[in-house]
């Protein structure tokens, strides 16, 4: 199944586009890997400086992208801890799980400066951690960028799709920029690992963060990911959802392309 018709219009336009580096943006924290691949409940995930919580869909394929439509929240996270976070995203890896290009929305006072829900992109490759927002990354729309605030409460479509050997990256259908193949030196240029998730980072033992709009998956009107679909794939969407901490976080109303997120932690910050 294709992402849609209007992405892969843009494609036929992208050579005309002008095309600019965007400046690297130093990551206030580091960057975690990916949920486990595991689906076993085992708790927060400590590594990288910080501890993690996730609540996952993920499907195992072999595709040139994919794309959801999700919530865009504002979680509670600790007033003036610039080292956690709370963020929802999309993000595609290498069958060895290494090499990955992501996008999403994030609340981040490190990274932003304030605690409003920004866009962001970032990639990892060989396993190595870049930064937000740069390392290598192309910028091409004029009016959507990352690190950019999103609208609170609105739902929003966030892409990525491998074109001629580049991850594009989009934002409500509209091209936001690309991640070059020779960053990967060409050898990463489809995914077998796509997944769609909610993340909270936070210090060892103190897990107060919202995640998601702060509502558990299973309530109504709690934060939520849909419409997944996978590009150039023989496989039909198939999410499998897991949560590291459902006693904190956790998911509901799930189907094969979406399901709902969330939690407030341990409780107000």
């Amino acid at each position: 199944m294709r992402i849609s018709a209007t992405l892969l219009a843009l494609s036929a336009t992208l050579g005309l586009l002008a095309l600019a580096p965007t400046a690297q943006a130093a990551s206030p924290a580091p960057r975690a890997p990916l949920p486990p691949a595991a689906t076993a409940t085992t708790g927060p995930v400590c590594w990288f400086g910080a501890c993690y919580d996730y609540v996952s869909g993920r499907q195992k394929t072999d595709a040139a992208g994919a794309s959801i439509r999700m919530l865009q929240a504002s979680p509670e996270v600790k007033p003036g801890d610039t080292q956690s976070h709370s963020l929802q995203e999309l993000a595609l890896q290498s069958a060895d799980q290494k090499s990955t290009v992501e996008i999403g929305w994030t609340v981040d006072l490190g990274l932003n400066g304030d605690l409003r829900p920004h866009l962001f992109v970032y990639h990892w490759v060989d396993g190595a951690e870049s930064c937000y927002n740069g390392c290598g990354f192309v910028q091409v729309s004029r009016t959507v960028k990352p690190g950019m605030a999103v609208r609170t409460g609105a739902a929003a479509r966030f892409a990525i799709q491998n074109f001629g050997g580049d991850w594009w990256l989009f934002y409500n259908s509209q091209p936001v920029g690309y991640f070059p193949g020779s960053l990967w030196n060409g050898s990463y240029t489809r995914a077998q690992t796509i997944t769609a998730f909610g993340e909270v980072a936070h210090a060892d033992g103190a897990t107060c963060e919202d995640m998601g709009n702060g509502l558990t998956g299973a309530a109504r009107g709690s934060s939520w990911i849909d419409e997944f679909q996978l590009a150039d794939s023989t496989d039909d969407p198939q999410l499998t959802v897991s949560a590291t901490s459902p006693g904190l976080y956790d998911a509901g109303r799930g189907t094969a392309t979406s399901f709902h997120l969330g939690g407030a932690g341990s409780g107000a910050c």
